[in-house]
């Protein structure tokens, strides 16, 4: 059993993320929720999937992110013709040395940033798999660890548009939460246009946090208080949607694990030593939603998965106030 944090490192969690958000704003005007979202996916060491249209600050909120943290950034433009050893890398020949080399792919950086991920084959896709899920890539036989943190951001286009691949679902239940960017309101467009009338914002981005520290942090998050009446919560839902008739596929136990992460860094981002029903409440959408998949009678009457799940949010009995959802120490 891990011992919970101290006051102090939870200030530091509080304070750095912060720091993190601000500089990523001062890029991504009037998505703060967004911002907020992106900074918890990393302090839980999960990855994140940003689906929408094109032109909308896709790329620019995962580059952001790179910009504000001091640590190796990778970046894949995916495309039809794009090979598994294009993001692993390659063992080549030196004949002058008559040995073999490995030469790293991009995949080994603390962020990845996958550009339009769905353009790409399916067998080129599957090649993150092991990366996502163990931090860690074969390539030849010989399995090479990932640097910590490691986060994949992938871009995607709508399936619906041409010349895409749809992510398999074993893949995008690899993700731990999707986000869409949606267009900027009017006033954070024309702040926009004066931003980037002459220069580019993320040219002036300088880090706010190492990469050390920022794995101190995603330690820090992991030891974070969770009682047992919330872990029951986490549980209750995904059950409920694997048994909901609206919903051919529900939330596997993966999910559960992943929105359990997702609550912790959250609560920590807001200076609390223990996870509240409510963080659950806010990250079951974007965690859970991209793993869902409706039901044939579902899709005939127009219900998309965001709708059933809330359904069932509105349905699943919540940890009453009198739940011991705080540390026993922090009670006294």
């Amino acid at each position: 059993m891990h011992a919970l944090p101290t006051s102090e490192e939870i200030e530091d969690v509080a304070r750095t993320s912060a720091a993190i958000r601000e500089s990523m704003e001062t890029v991504i005007s009037g998505r703060s929720d967004l911002v907020r979202l992106t900074v918890a996916v990393l302090l839980a060491e999960g990855h994140l999937l940003v689906e929408d249209v094109p032109g909308v600050g896709k790329t620019t909120l995962a580059k952001a992110l790179g910009r504000s943290v001091d640590c190796s950034v990778g970046r894949i433009q995916f495309t039809p013709d794009l090979l598994p050893t294009d993001l692993t890398g390659v063992t080549i020949y030196r004949s002058h040395t008559q040995q073999f080399e490995f030469r790293p792919g991009p995949v080994f950086a603390n962020i990845v940033i996958g550009d339009e991920i769905n353009r790409a084959s399916p067998k080129t896709q599957s090649a993150l798999l092991e990366c996502m899920q163990e931090a860690q890539t074969t390539v030849d036989g010989t399995t090479y660890p990932l640097p910590r943190p490691f986060l994949v951001v992938a871009t995607q286009n709508p399936i619906e548009m041409e010349g895409t691949y749809a992510l398999p679902e074993a893949q995008r239940d690899r993700f731990m939460a999707r986000l869409s960017v949606g267009y900027p309101s009017r006033d954070a467009e024309v702040e926009m246009l004066d931003r980037q009338e002459a220069v580019d914002p993320l040219a002036h981005l300088v880090p706010v946090a190492s990469v050390e520290h920022v794995t101190r942090l995603v330690d820090v998050c992991r030891r974070l208080y969770a009682a047992p009446s919330v872990k029951q919560y986490v549980v209750d839902l995904a059950d409920a949607t694997r048994r909901d008739p609206m919903l051919r596929l529900g939330a596997s136990p993966r999910a559960g694990i992943q929105l359990l992460r997702a609550a912790k860094a959250l609560a920590a981002m807001s200076g609390r030593d223990h996870v509240l029903p409510d963080d659950v409440q806010e990250l079951a959408e974007p965690v859970l939603v991209h793993r869902l998949l409706p039901s044939t009678e579902a899709r005939l009457a127009g219900q998309a998965a965001a709708q059933t799940l809330r359904a069932v949010l509105a349905r699943t009995a919540v940890p009453g106030a009198t739940s011991d959802v705080a540390p026993r120490a922090a009670t006294g």
